[in-house]
């Protein structure tokens, strides 16, 4: 079968390499044909202004009954030298439907080393990629292979894929793939829960593999599953690992004609493209350290989009080719632009070379070195003050485009903002145009958009079966929305938040109001005092006890005080400062609970799943707090300070919260007692009696203790206060009380503590249960 002539034009080491098949006869009239590979290295003369040949060479091809041709063409890494070299595939089509694969590597002799050579049933079409060995990757099928010319063995990646998207090098995982896949999901996000993440709600995800360590790289991120509809192919133009971590920047280019920059997996920026079906890109450092993406597109089509402002700075139609070199050896990149020419066969007839500095070159211009001085430095002035114009407009322009981002980006959140109270209001919301506010779309066209109020609702009624009571207090300049949740919702959900929506449409100030959340458990006793009623001995009276009279006084403690009864409650707050609310008159919020749903299967705990659901609404107005509708009220009635337990709440909440240990080796801690009922002006909660109120005047009133006997000898004291100031003053006062021998050890707040003495007292019980046991069986064997 007769040949046609074929092309293939590459950038190494600012010369053109020109690689080109042609058919020679060994013999005239000869039946056995040979196809040479023929090689033309051409490099740009200034003083001419064209590319002249240097050097030429060629290898031949045996193509008895067959078809040759070139597949592709790259520079990659010698593995045995370490040296960047030219890399040629070819394959060589039988007869007998068996595609044989040739691997050529280009030495500087123009002499052709075959490194490698491979069969296989079917011609490779899909997602091509030479890379360093030389090796080569691609796709068919559905499935990732490889083959390296070391071991010269077709390998399979254990992963299906639909298409690969980048194939480059990535420090301290070598050669890595990055493709699209379809989503792998776990169990727990099945088809009858609602799905939370990326992945699941696409269908498909982004994921790499590393070649050499042959496996999946988990930990790292390129960009989120939720592009992996659109983007069509990536350049990741930089990466290195920070304390262990990769960090990557990468550019993508999509099928909504839009070119999108990532920085460590999220997105920092979109451009507009000036042409559609957009099929490669890839980058170029140009004098002034300019990173510049250019993008071809299936038409033949080229654009350049400047990294720094993520501006379309020029575009061409009709190009052939384009390279990225230094090819007048300025020390700089520039573009190397080959244009279609119909009345021309030569490759280099029609070509421009440019940086968009002071670099421009074009086939048929005679550019003039000579001139005149005074004209030189006529025109150098000249330059300069083009270039500072530029720079000038440039950072205008920058201005401009970050006003038009920080405008975009409120405008997203206020969007985002309603549809979430709509969501949980069960209110139908219209999505917004992504190409109207130039962000990038992740629906199909062809496909029907997303509604919220398709969605089930998740507010019916929801609030009657988890919320007992909804309420609000200010303290001081606090305003503090507390939500009092049931028993069983409490045991069913973990990571439990508020969030305060102003309900009105305001379209210039974010509806979302920040706040601190805490999770607060009071127990409600109606008994007697629990830390008070269990006094041991007077204060005034000291005794050194022995082993036994000490065992025995623990004992009768533990006797005594666990006949108190505690019912104890779940109250979260969400605590706001009050004085930019007051700005509005009269405010009403709406009050979101979010929480991790936690699911069991057979015993095991899975995955947790986000919800969210609407409380209730509250209403705010300067007229309510100057009445003091809202206050807390501490007043006292007898032997108690009667306040609700929403005030008791409320306070806690905006109180700093330090828990100290004290123990004492010589004497019982009866004096602690003494000194909050004497010195501190403490009286009990009638809501709550484990926790007493100071009403001594000054910085301490208010203050909130909870006095914890462990033991006779040891006990936790727990102090709410507004401030380090106060903190410090009670302590001043506790420890002139205390014995010099008593240490006060401040402990770490949290659930860690508690824990660990749960862990304590299932040992102890766990070693009592031991201890009689073996008891009852020493007891049975003394009696046989």
């Amino acid at each position: 079968m007769l040949l046609s002539e074929q092309q293939h034009v590459l950038a190494y080491n600012g010369e053109l390499l020109i690689f080109q098949l042609s058919k020679a006869k060994r013999k005239e009239g000869a039946a056995d044909k040979t196809v040479k590979l023929c090689i033309r290295r051409m490099a740009y003369d200034r003083d001419t202004q064209l590319f002249v040949q240097k050097s030429s060479g060629a290898f031949n091809v045996p193509a008895k009954h067959s078809e040759t041709e070139i597949v592709c063409c790259d520079c990659t890494t010698h593995s045995k030298t370490g040296i960047v070299l030219p890399c040629v595939l070819m394959k060589v089509k039988r007869r007998n439907s068996v595609v044989e694969h040739l691997l050529l590597l280009l030495h500087s002799s123009n002499w052709f080393e075959q490194c490698c050579c491979f069969k296989l049933d079917y011609e490779l079409k899909e997602d091509i990629r030479l890379f360093a060995g030389p090796s080569v990757l691609w796709r068919h099928a559905n499935k990732l292979f490889y083959i390296s010319s070391d071991t010269c063995t077709v390998l399979s990646a254990p992963v299906q894929l639909s298409s690969i998207v980048w194939a480059g090098e990535i420090e301290g995982e070598g050669t890595v793939v990055l493709g699209i896949r379809a989503a792998c999901l776990p169990e727990s996000e099945d088809g009858d829960e609602f799905a939370t993440s990326d992945r699941a709600i696409w269908g498909s995800e982004f994921f790499g593999y590393a070649i050499e360590r042959q496996k999946m790289l988990t930990d790292t991120c390129f960009m989120p599953h939720a592009y992996s509809r659109v983007v069509s192919s990536v350049c990741v133009f930089k990466n290195e690992r920070l304390k262990k971590q990769l960090r990557v920047s990468a550019v993508a280019i999509t099928h909504k004609n839009q070119l999108i920059w990532f920085q460590d997996c999220v997105p920092k920026g979109v451009c507009e493209l000036p042409y559609e079906k957009p099929c490669l890109i890839k980058t170029a450092v140009t004098s002034g350290n300019d990173l510049l993406f250019i993008v071809s597109f299936s038409s033949g089509n080229i654009c350049v989009v400047r990294r720094e402002n993520l501006q379309v700075v020029s575009k061409w139609e009709t190009v052939k080719s384009v390279l990225v070199d230094d090819f007048i050896g300025s020390g700089t990149e520039q573009l190397l632009l080959l244009f279609n020419d119909d009345s021309n066969t030569d490759v280099l007839n029609t070509f421009k070379i440019t940086d968009f500095g002071k670099i421009n070159y074009e086939s048929g211009i005679h550019y003039k070195d000579d001139v005149p001085a005074a004209e030189g430095l006529q025109e150098n002035g000249l330059f300069t003050i083009q270039a500072l114009e530029t720079r000038l407009q440039a950072g205008l322009t920058s201005v401009r485009e970050l006003q038009q981002h920080l405008g975009l980006k409120k405008r997203v959140i206020l969007g985002s903002c309603k549809a979430l109270v709509d969501l949980v209001e069960g209110r139908s919301h219209i999505l917004p145009s992504a190409k109207k506010e130039g962000l990038v779309s992740l629906w199909d066209d062809a496909e029907k958009p997303y509604s919220v109020s398709k969605e089930p609702s998740l507010t019916p009624k929801l609030q009657d079966h988890f919320v007992e009571k909804l309420w609000q207090r200010v303290v001081g300049d606090s305003l503090v929305v507390g939500v009092k949740l049931t028993k069983s919702f409490c045991l069913s959900v973990g990571d439990i938040s508020l969030s305060l929506v102003m309900d009105q449409d305001f379209s210039l100030i974010s509806p979302i109001i920040e706040c601190r959340n805490k999770i607060i458990k009071v127990n409600e006793v109606s008994s007697a005092l629990f830390a008070f009623s269990c006094q041991i001995e007077p204060p005034q009276k000291k005794m050194k006890l022995d082993l036994h009279s000490k065992k025995d006084l623990k004992e009768e403690f533990h006797n005594r005080c666990s006949r108190t009864q505690l019912d104890k409650t779940n109250t979260v707050t969400a605590v706001t400062s009050l004085s930019p609310l007051l700005a509005f008159h009269r405010v009403c919020c709406a009050v979101l609970l979010h929480a991790k749903k936690q699911r069991h299967r057979n015993g095991d705990l899975l995955k947790s799943k986000r919800i969210t659901f609407l409380c209730g609404k509250i209403l705010l107005s300067l007229e309510d707090i100057s009445n003091r509708k809202y206050s807390v009220n501490m007043l006292k009635d007898n032997s108690y300070c009667a306040a609700s337990m929403e005030d008791i709440v409320a306070i806690l909440a905006v109180s700093i919260r330090f828990t100290f240990q004290i123990v004492s080796s010589d004497c019982t801690l009866t004096r602690v007692n003494s000194w909050l009922l004497g010195e501190m002006d403490c009286l009990p909660f009638k809501e709550c009696h484990d926790m007493v109120f100071s009403h001594k005047a000054g910085n301490i009133y208010g203050t909130v203790f909870s006095w914890t006997l462990k033991s006779p000898f040891e006990g936790v004291l727990t102090l709410f206060c507004r401030s380090l100031t106060v903190l410090f003053q009670c302590l001043h006062s506790l420890i002139r009380v205390l014995p010099p021998s008593c240490d006060v050890k401040l402990l770490k707040s949290g659930s860690k503590s508690a824990l660990t003495e749960q862990l304590v007292l299932a040992l102890e019980k766990e070693m009592f249960t031991s201890r009689s046991f073996l008891s009852s069986k020493e007891g049975q064997q003394e009696m046989k």
